[in-house]
């Protein structure tokens, strides 16, 4: 089971910089975890992954359930040497994923009732069976199943979905402590919607059951930045200190930073790896379009600087014509810089915490986007 150190806490903020030791290997939070939901980071081997710097990685129970399954994953021990990743993984429990595919699932009290987007078959999914799926995996941070709710949702349907949520967390937590041999860890998710006194009461019911860790769901699913930012700021501080707090699905390099300001700890979100598969990469002044047409024949890297592969290697001419071209290489390229500049960024914003001057940090961040080149 993994344990949780707060090493520092910055005297101005929330910030928190801290370790999780697990079974393989050391975390430093705050954490970036890419998202390789069926097992790979698209575009990027795990020795890449490594190369570019990441310490953990999120893969998707849903889609490894159904493709390539539990009986050919298990024959090799589990995810990790299926996929020749050696450090630690995080999988979701795939509750996200069937809400995302609503069309082709109804739930219940027993669980979500679903057929496979790939070939139709029926399936059911309870909180058993996501424990049961991730034990398989054997993932060494395993999520509660939990209703993930759109936006925007009734106070009632935010209610019921808590309520679900909950008796789904007890299920989770039993089939956790009798099913596995505590080899993983299990985190509760905290969801209540965009409404306070929900949110509170659901990080209530979920610290009852003691878990190693706590995420704060239900956010980013396209309500106001404002309101974003609000619920965390309400739910984050609810959360036991002496564990991680992980807020799912989120996000630019805005909400990390601000995220951060509020105490988490762990972060996971596809866009710095979807997005540069659409041509847009990130850099401390903002993001910019490959393709545009200014940069056809811009012999600069990507960022100046910047010590990934590709601003080592190529120039934005080239990176834009790979992408005009629709050259696979493209992708590849792409990710690495986002990759690079998303845990480059986290790994900035422990250092400022560990020196008490994440607040100085926070002001340059701002700055650079406002006047580039400063």
């Amino acid at each position: 089971m993994l344990k949780f150190t707060c090493l520092h806490t910055d005297v101005e903020t929330g910030a928190r910089a801290g370790v999780i030791e697990t079974r393989r290997g050391v975390i430093e939070t705050p954490v970036f975890m890419p998202v390789g939901t069926q097992a790979t980071v698209k575009s990027l081997s795990p020795e890449e992954l490594e190369q570019v710097g990441a310490r953990i990685i999120l893969a998707n129970t849903y889609h490894l359930y159904l493709r390539p399954g539990c009986g050919v994953i298990g024959k090799f021990g589990g995810l990790h040497r299926f996929m020749n990743w050696k450090r630690p993984i995080l999988t979701d429990s795939g509750g996200f994923q069937v809400f995302s595919l609503a069309g082709l699932s109804k739930l219940d009290e027993e669980g979500y009732r679903f057929r496979s987007h790939i070939d139709g078959s029926s399936h059911v999914l309870t909180p058993e069976k996501a424990v049961e799926i991730q034990d398989c995996l054997d993932s060494d941070i395993m999520m509660c199943l939990d209703q993930c709710l759109h936006y925007p949702a009734t106070r009632s349907e935010a209610e019921k979905a808590l309520e679900l949520t909950a008796k789904w967390a007890r299920r989770c937590r039993r089939s956790w402590q009798e099913g596995t041999d505590g080899r993983n860890s299990l985190f509760g998710i905290v969801q209540g919607g965009m409404f306070a006194d929900l949110r509170r009461k659901a990080a209530d019911q979920l610290l009852q059951l003691d878990l190693p860790g706590y995420a704060l769901g239900g956010l980013s699913v396209g309500e106001p930045k404002e309101l974003m930012l609000e619920m965390a700021q309400l739910t984050l501080p609810l959360l036991p200190a002496g564990k991680p707090r992980y807020v799912m699905g989120v996000g630019t390099p805005e909400d990390l930073l601000e995220m951060v300001a509020l105490g988490a700890d762990m972060f996971d979100c596809v866009m710095p790896t979807r997005n540069a598969r659409n041509g847009q990469l990130f850099t401390s002044t903002g993001t910019i379009n490959i393709a545009n047409a200014r940069f056809k024949d811009d012999q600069a890297p990507v960022e100046e600087g910047c010590r990934c592969y590709t601003c080592r290697n190529y120039s934005r001419a080239y990176l834009s014509h790979l992408y005009r071209a629709r050259e696979i290489l493209a992708h590849r390229l792409n990710t690495i810089h986002n990759l690079h500049y998303y845990l480059q960024l986290v790994k900035q914003m422990r250092v400022a915490i560990l020196r008490n001057e994440f607040q100085q940090f926070r002001q340059r961040f701002y700055r650079h986007r406002d006047n580039p080149g400063r």
